[in-house]
């Protein structure tokens, strides 16, 4: 959460602590620069001129006591580097190393003098400030709250100042929308797996997402039985705690003949591994297993905040994986929502069951136009990515080329990976329809024939694409955007998809 607040307007207040000002490279200073240097009686030229550190390039903060009876307390010199090459995603990062500065100065209020030269200013300044803002979160509701003196300070207030005022207010609230959405999704993600399993992290789920107009039906394990969802009943079934299929329906365009988009989360709440039991070292990170269906939360979040104009159906699949005397065994057969059989070689590998069900029945209830599933799948994606792409796989070649923009637009690395119908058929079974693993390829191209796992339940034609988060979920360490931990991947891209491609004006 954060209660940073973000304003804008064309005349400067002077009522805040710190006054911040952007140079470009080789200091090249920004349109406001004069006005302030006058209101300081000169004092910025001598400060610049004997700043031998601060050289406007990209990223470099200086901050530093003005000058007694000047209006504000501090002031902050904010280096942009080169001015043609700003772009959104340059400017969100420059507000979230900016937070950074000013809370590790113990700076509470600021006001940020905008360079009105420049040609999108108010485009400018709202991502700067959205930057700011996704910067500001912090997961801190389980930590008992400091008093006086030891209370830590941080950001409150941000203030902008610019004669785009309006424009730069406008396209900030858009903006804020969709980082609530983020903000759901980390928080999601870095709750502890007691405070969040299947049936109240279900519950959660329609009270956060009811006030803002999106229909929430919850499946039970009983629906479950019923509907024959053997996939994800056998991963919850060592559990004290019984698996839930949470499905959300946003009608933004209610005039609309087409079928609506879909995403698919994984949801696992917990992950021992099951009877293949995981190492010890570790396991405290399988909190964050559910990691996908948080990003669909968040996403259906970001779109009612905003308003989004298009139809969208979202469904997560939420298990405990435990081992117990009733869990699901190596070798056991169970048999799909689809009517495939699956023999489950390995029961930690049993993300790939949860969406199974999931995408089958999305498939058979709504007949999207396409298909999107994420999921925190494969430790294999991390061996080849790392923490800074997102693994993608896709049926569609058109579907890519509207990730891979919106990725680039966000800042939300993805990478393309190989989609082989050798994979697929690596995962056809001996004695069942499939199989959860491959005795074929064993270990090697792990993430790959997950994928094929996958595949066999998308209908033939039906665009679909396959984002596996394992090592873009959570990170630990702070970054730019992201405090360590739950990151929020996935609402912005795909919300960006949706916007550029897919959504009626």
């Amino acid at each position: 959460m954060s209660n940073l607040s973000v304003t804008f307007s064309k005349a400067p207040g002077k009522e805040h602590e710190a006054a911040i000002l952007g140079f470009y490279k080789d200091k090249e200073r920004c349109s406001s620069f004069e006005s302030l240097n006058y209101d300081l009686q000169g004092f910025l030229d001598h400060a610049l001129e004997h700043n031998k550190k601060f050289k406007g390039k990209y990223g470099d903060i200086e901050i530093f006591m003005a000058p007694e009876n000047a209006p504000y307390t501090y002031i902050v010199l904010l280096g942009l580097g080169d001015k043609d090459e700003l772009k959104p995603s340059s400017a969100e990062k420059a507000g979230g190393k900016l937070f950074a500065a000013l809370k590790s100065a113990n700076i509470t209020t600021a006001e940020f003098y905008i360079d009105n030269d420049l040609s999108s200013s108010g485009e400018f300044a709202a991502n700067l400030a959205n930057g700011f803002y996704l910067r500001s979160y912090d997961f801190e509701k389980y930590k008992t709250p400091k008093e006086g003196n030891d209370k830590p300070l941080k950001p409150e207030k941000l203030h902008f100042v610019l004669f785009d005022s309006d424009k730069a207010q406008k396209l900030y609230d858009v903006f804020a929308k969709i980082s609530d959405g983020v903000f759901l999704c980390r928080d999601l993600v870095n709750e502890p797996p007691n405070a969040l399993v299947p049936d109240i992290y279900a519950k959660r789920i329609k009270e956060e997402l009811k006030p803002y107009g999106v229909e929430v039906d919850i499946l039970d394990e009983k629906r479950m039985h019923k509907f024959g969802m053997g996939a994800i009943l056998s991963v919850g079934q060592g559990s004290a705690n019984p698996p839930r299929m949470v499905i959300m329906r946003w009608i933004g365009d209610r005039d609309s003949n087409q079928e609506p988009l879909a995403f698919v989360g994984k949801g696992v709440t917990f992950d021992t591994g099951g009877i293949s039991l995981k190492p010890a070292a570790g396991m405290e990170d399988m909190k964050m297993d559910m990691g996908g269906s948080a990003a669909v939360v968040g996403l259906m979040k970001a779109l009612a905040g905003r308003k989004a104009k298009t139809n969208v159906i979202g469904i997560v699949g939420l298990a405990e994986n435990m081992p117990s005397g009733t869990a699901t065994r190596p070798a056991d057969i169970i048999k799909s929502y689809s009517g495939k059989t699956i023999e489950v070689l390995n029961t930690d590998a049993e993300g790939r069951l949860v969406l199974a069900d999931c995408l089958s029945y999305v498939q058979e209830r709504y007949n999207p136009r396409l298909i999107i599933d994420l999921a925190t799948l494969t430790g294999a994606i991390l061996v080849a990515l790392g923490h800074e792409y997102c693994g993608t796989f896709t049926t569609d070649d058109a579907l890519w080329d509207h990730l891979n923009k919106a990725g680039e637009e966000t800042g939300e690395k993805l990478w393309r990976m190989p989609l082989d119908e050798y994979w697929k058929k690596d995962m056809e079974g001996t004695i069942s329809d499939i199989q959860n693993m491959s005795q074929k390829s064993g270990r090697w191209a792990g993430s790959c024939t997950a994928a094929g796992f996958l595949w066999h339940f998308i209908k033939e034609d039906t665009p679909w694409a396959h984002m596996d988060i394992a090592g873009t979920a959570w990170i630990k360490e702070d970054r730019d955007l992201t405090p360590k931990y739950g990151t929020g991947f996935g609402v912005r891209v795909l919300d960006r998809m949706i916007a550029n491609f897919y959504e009626n004006a």
